[in-house]
């Protein structure tokens, strides 16, 4: 019998790949022991039979390997590693390193570069020009904010500004909050970019530019109480960006009508005699551990009649609009939307709430996508505005 002959890939370790990536993740990648639970946990494996693997993403990381990088912008940053992880590796923060290297590298998925150009020279991602920031309001006579006269700052963000599926968002909080004569003020033109998605797509160094701006602007404006429509907004304010002032508190809007609703500030008139399922946006929950807010808002309206998903909370599946995946193309059959709103629909709900733009659009794709009838998405502030 003759002897196989055995032939195996050389590899090759870059010392300097891997210096570089433990400075851009402060050794964040060295406590993983490759046990595999933020692969298993990957909701990539509920559309792909061969999944993402995760581990051996990291694992290349901390070798020095650059093999398999091109898969990092498959990511959406829905966070279920991180929280399933028992060494608790910033996995995300790992991807985000290993992403501003494909960019040092010019290793992108086509595409990518123009989101980033656009909001350098339209401070939006949207590719649509400043002048038209806040044409949804044009109506509406708000005001731009003053410190001394307004309770709050309305940072509206980039999607509900142009995504006119999100602006349907935007105007519905708007007429709560004059509804019951909250002082309030947006920034108009002149409201920036907050960066989530640079700073999702990996591009630290010009996320931190924007960063640093936006928080001077907000410093010079003396704006101590924020409150934002997009949890992504919500969540990069209050964790990756420099102090502001003493007083600054970002807040998402489901949080802040929590607060109204437990001062008494205002109440529902009208009951909306409906089923609803709530759909967790990631970067409300697992990022923020923001799961009640929502569902007390909802609770709270006459009528509604709440009920959870398989899926809820902490588990919930991610619709995969996150981590930049709202930039790029996901082939039909690989959307988790389309098995989130197939676990809507077995709930028997005639609607599935939501409290996030990027969530609204997924969740509607695949509803229109699969001809899914009696079935609608509405975020919670459509919800309120009717019930008000």
């Amino acid at each position: 019998m003759k002897a196989e002959l055995v032939t195996t890939q050389a590899l090759t370790i870059d010392d300097d790949l891997w210096e570089e990536l433990m400075e851009l993740t402060q050794g964040a990648i060295a406590p993983c022991f490759q046990c595999g639970v933020c692969t298993t946990t990957c909701p990539w494996d509920v559309v792909r039979e061969d999944g993402f693997s995760v581990r051996t993403l990291i694992r290349n990381a901390q070798l020095g390997l650059s093999q398999g990088f091109d898969s990092l912008w498959t990511c959406t940053s829905c966070g279920q590693c991180e929280a399933s992880c028992p060494r608790g590796v910033p996995i995300a923060e790992v991807i985000r390193g290993l992403r501003y290297i494909l960019w040092k590298r010019r290793n992108l998925l086509p595409g990518l570069s123009s989101i980033l150009w656009s909001i350098f020279w339209n401070n939006n991602p949207w590719s649509q020009p400043p002048s038209l920031r806040s044409e949804w309001a044009k109506n509406l006579n708000l005001q731009i904010f003053d410190a001394n006269q307004h309770e709050l700052l309305l940072y509206v963000g980039c999607t509900p500004s142009y995504d006119r599926r999100a602006q349907h968002i935007a105007m519905a909080f708007v007429s709560i909050l004059q509804r019951f004569g909250i002082g309030f003020g947006i920034l108009g033109e002149d409201e920036p970019c907050c960066g989530e998605a640079v700073l999702s797509l990996g591009h630290k160094p010009y996320f931190e530019e924007i960063a640093i701006k936006n928080a001077q602007i907000f410093h010079e404006k003396g704006v101590s109480k924020l409150v934002t429509l997009s949890p992504h907004c919500y969540d990069v304010f209050l964790k990756h960006y420099p102090k502001i002032n003493d007083s600054f508190e970002p807040l998402h809007y489901t949080q802040f009508l929590r607060g109204l609703l437990q001062e008494d500030r205002f109440e529902f008139h009208r009951p909306v005699d409906r089923k609803i399922t709530f759909h967790d946006p990631c970067y409300l929950g697992r990022w923020n551990q923001e799961y009640e807010a929502p569902r007390q808002v909802l609770e709270t309206i006459p009528g509604i009649t709440l009920i959870e998903m398989e899926r809820h909370g902490p588990d919930a599946l991610c619709c995969g609009g996150g981590g930049g995946r709202m930039w790029m193309e996901t082939p039909i059959g690989e959307r988790f939307s389309d098995h989130r709103v197939q676990e809507a629909k077995s709930t028997e709900a005639s609607i599935i709430a939501t409290a996030c733009p990027y969530c609204i659009a997924c969740l509607e794709d695949s509803i229109k996508a699969q001809k899914i009838e009696n079935l609608e998405v509405l975020d919670i502030a459509e919800i309120v505005a009717r019930a008000i």
